[in-house]
């Protein structure tokens, strides 16, 4: 362990030469800047390259030994500093690995970053459906039977595409296994572990793709660290990869503008969670365990715990997930997301000295809760995900761009060719792809996020109730 910050003590050290900018960016060290003085503050760190900062893309100072630290402290070969977010990690680790015209075995409820990355690999998707996760009432992970299935269809595949854990905290156990059979084929496994930054903490939190030998994997520190937004890592372990490859297209993929206040949050987060100790631990999974007690002394209000104690669901008694975002927004409670079902909290990975107003919270859900007596009852049906296991698009991703395109009611849309990406946002995983054909399930899902409110993207005019499909 250490609690040496290159990044960080880079930049203080800078600073400290009072430094007169002739130089990028525009607002000179704040100084032009008109944001309020809270973000001003903070302009003076927002540098570029500059003697004595090092190069984020050629790093030989104080963003290599950060980034050195990092694979010391997650056990990698070789990891890296993402300022684009995991984003810029899955179109990175794809293009490293996947020639055109390859098959890719992807797990179907994937982030939409991954089917981006397929799309301009130019690959052929291979798509494994998840198992239904009863407790969390989502899509969870894919069973080993499904891998070996899929690989037997497609042997040539040159990798498989895993995220792991889901959105909602659910692992699989059957990971080591699936990336163990993937290897003995010569075959290499990606790891969208946007979710799993966290789990370098140990048990109770599941165990990392990077210790059970996933060949590069991909986390998003911004999301249960304490790293800015958009701050990202990237990891290299297994044999398959070239890492002069992963070089290559993260120059690519990322800005030639790196942030450094992004970079040395992800500095700042990696000294946290490599110096998060026993005690640390401790004291978080007992204040975690008083709050869960407390709430689920609240009537109507159901508690649901899944693999990983930092994911926190709650649901209300014949209500819906969207209604319960909702008045837990009025009573001040921002959930991480809310689908037909629930909402999902992220718990902070604390430390003893963190002051969490936890008993507060637990009064205004408390008061959000029994608010929700005067709404209107609704009871969401719950469906398992699609009972095909391996599926493959009906168009590639280019014989779409390619054909003619035109707009249908979506009640409309059954059996027919998806020309767009429609995402629910968050969490952010394709309802159908490109290519891909409009089932009853997806039609009547679609359905069910619209009259809840959900956010949809992608390109669509469902304000007229209207998708774009292909005219066969």
């Amino acid at each position: 362990m250490t609690q040496r910050r290159p990044v960080v003590d880079a930049l203080l050290e800078f600073q400290r030469r009072r430094p007169i900018s002739f130089h990028v960016p525009g607002h000179k060290n704040g100084l032009l800047s008109g944001l309020p003085k809270e973000l001003k503050a903070a302009l003076v760190y927002d540098m570029t390259e500059l003697e004595g900062l090092d190069d984020l893309h050629a790093p030989n100072a104080a963003i290599k030994e950060a980034e050195g630290l990092l694979a010391d402290a997650y056990g990698s070969k070789k990891s890296y500093f993402l300022v684009n977010g995991s984003t810029a990690g899955n179109l990175a680790m794809v293009h490293a690995v996947c020639g055109e015209g390859d098959h890719v075995i992807v797990q179907r409820n994937s982030h939409k970053s991954i089917f981006h990355a397929l799309e301009l690999a130019h690959v052929k998707p291979v798509y494994v459906a998840p198992e239904w996760d009863e407790v969390s009432k989502s899509a969870g992970a894919i069973a080993l039977s499904t891998i070996v299935t899929a690989i037997d269809e497609y042997p040539q595949a040159t990798a498989v595409v895993l995220t792991y854990p889901s959105y909602y905290g659910v692992a699989s156990i059957e990971l080591e296994a699936i990336i163990d059979y993937c290897h003995e084929r010569n075959i290499a496994v990606l790891v969208d572990e946007a979710h799993g930054a966290h789990l370098a903490a140990g048990a109770p939190f599941p165990v990392s793709a990077l210790a059970y030998g996933a060949d590069v994997v991909v986390q998003s520190a911004h999301k249960t660290l304490p790293a800015m937004t958009m701050g990202s890592y990237l990891h290299v372990a297994g044999e398959l990869v070239n890492e002069r490859m992963i070089d290559k297209y993260l120059r690519i993929f990322q800005s030639s503008s790196p942030s450094y206040p992004i970079m040395a949050s992800l500095d700042d987060a990696r000294a946290y969670i490599q110096n998060y100790s026993v005690h640390d631990k401790r004291d978080f999974l007992e204040k975690r365990l008083y709050f869960i007690s407390s709430i689920r002394r609240i009537p109507s209000l159901e508690v649901v715990e899944t693999h990983d104690p930092l994911k926190l669901l709650l649901r209300v008694e014949s209500r819906g997930g969207f209604q319960l975002k909702q008045a837990l927004e009025q009573a001040g409670i921002f959930v991480e997301l809310a689908d037909p079902f629930q909402v999902l909290l992220i718990l902070p990975l604390s430390k003893p000295w963190h002051a969490y107003p936890y008993a507060d919270i637990r009064s205004r859900i408390k008061e959000a809760v029994q608010g929700m007596r005067l709404l209107e009852k609704l009871v969401p049906s719950f469906r398992p995900t699609d009972s095909q296991r391996v599926t493959v698009p009906e168009l590639s991703f280019e014989e779409v761009d390619l054909s003619v395109q035109e707009w249908v009611p979506y009640a409309r849309a059954i059996g027919r060719v998806s020309a767009a990406m429609i995402t629910p946002y968050p969490p952010g995983i394709p309802l159908v792809t490109p290519g891909e054909k409009w089932t009853v399930e997806k039609v009547e899902e679609l359905s069910d996020y619209l009259g809840a409110g959900s956010e949809i993207q992608g390109d669509h005019r469902l304000s007229e109730k209207l998708v774009s499909v292909i005219p066969w």
